[in-house]
C-alpha cells in the first residue's frame, strides 16, 4: 500500500515533466517560426493579400445565389491551413533533415513525439491565426456577416483540417530535397488549391475539373468549410471527414515507410 503510494505522485511528476517538455518545444516552434519573416508574412499573408484583392473587390457579388465574399472567407480559410501545414512542416522539416538538425533532436533525450508534435501544433496555430484574421477582414471590409457559430466552426475546421496536411508535409519532408522543396511544394499546393476550389466558387471551373475535384483532400477540407457556412451539401459531412481522414492514414503510411527506407539506406 506504501508503495503504491509512493508511485503515485512519481507518475503524476513524468507525467507533467513530459508535457511541460511538449508545451516548451511547442512554445519554442511557434515563436521560431513567427520570427522567420520569409515563412511567417508569407503564409499569413498570401491568404490575406487574395482575399482583399478577390474577395473585398468583389463584394456585394454572387454565384448561384453564393456570397462570393463569404464564399472566399471559407476558402481562403482553407488555403491558408493547408499552406501553414504543407511549408512548416514539408518545406521546414526537409531543411532541418538535411542539415542534421533533425539527428541532433533524435540524440536528444527529448522525447521523439515532442518534435514533430510542436510543428502540427505551430501549423494549427497558424491556421487559426489566418482564419481570425480572414473573418475579421471579411467582416470589417467586404461586408461579410458572420455569426459566432460560423466563426467557431471555421477554426474548428481549421484545426481537423490541419491532420492530414501535416501528414501530407511530413511524407514531403521525407522525399524532397532541401534545396528544392519550397518550388516542389509549390507545384503542388497551388494546382491543388486551384482545382479544389479555393481560389473561386468550384462550379466556375471547367466541368471536368469539378469531377476530378473529389481525388484531392484540399476538396474536402474546403466542403467542410463551406458546410459551416452553408455554402456545401450538409449531408455529405461525413464523407469529407472520412475522405480526409484516409487520406492522413495514407500520407502518415506513406511518410513511415519513406523513413524507414532512408534508415535502412544509413
Amino acid at each position: 500500500m506504501s508503495s503504491t503510494a509512493l508511485s503515485l505522485p512519481r507518475s503524476d511528476r513524468m507525467t507533467n515533466r513530459i508535457f511541460a517538455i511538449f508545451a516548451r518545444e511547442t512554445r519554442y516552434e511557434f515563436v521560431r517560426a513567427m520570427r522567420t519573416k520569409a515563412f511567417s508574412l508569407s503564409v499569413i499573408g498570401f491568404p490575406v493579400m487574395f482575399y482583399l484583392l478577390f474577395g473585398v473587390m468583389n463584394r456585394g457579388d454572387t454565384v448561384h445565389g453564393q456570397a462570393v465574399a463569404k464564399y472566399l472567407v471559407a476558402s481562403y480559410a482553407a488555403f491558408g491551413v493547408v499552406g501553414s501545414a504543407l511549408f512548416g512542416i514539408g518545406v521546414g522539416l526537409a531543411g532541418e533533415r538535411s542539415s542534421g538538425w533533425l539527428e541532433l533532436k533524435r540524440a536528444s533525450p527529448m522525447p521523439p513525439l515532442a518534435y514533430l508534435a510542436a510543428k502540427c501544433v505551430s501549423a494549427v496555430t497558424f491556421g487559426l491565426i489566418i482564419a481570425s484574421i480572414l473573418c475579421l477582414v471579411g467582416t470589417l471590409a467586404a461586408g461579410v456577416h458572420l455569426t459566432i457559430l460560423e466563426y467557431l466552426g471555421i477554426c474548428s475546421m481549421s484545426v481537423i483540417g490541419g491532420i492530414p496536411f501535416a501528414c501530407m508535409g511530413l511524407l514531403l519532408a521525407m522525399l524532397l530535397p532541401a534545396n528544392s522543396a519550397p518550388g516542389i511544394v509549390n507545384l503542388i499546393y497551388l494546382p491543388m488549391s486551384y482545382c479544389s476550389g479555393l481560389w473561386m466558387p468550384i462550379s466556375l471551373l471547367p466541368k471536368w475539373l469539378q469531377h476530378a475535384a473529389p481525388w484531392l483532400p484540399t476538396y474536402h477540407l474546403a466542403q467542410l468549410m463551406l458546410r459551416v457556412i452553408g455554402y456545401a451539401n450538409p449531408a455529405a459531412t461525413m464523407s469529407h471527414i472520412f475522405a480526409l481522414l484516409g487520406f492522413a492514414l495514407l500520407f502518415l503510411g506513406c511518410a513511415w515507410i519513406a523513413f524507414a527506407r532512408s534508415e535502412a539506406d544509413a
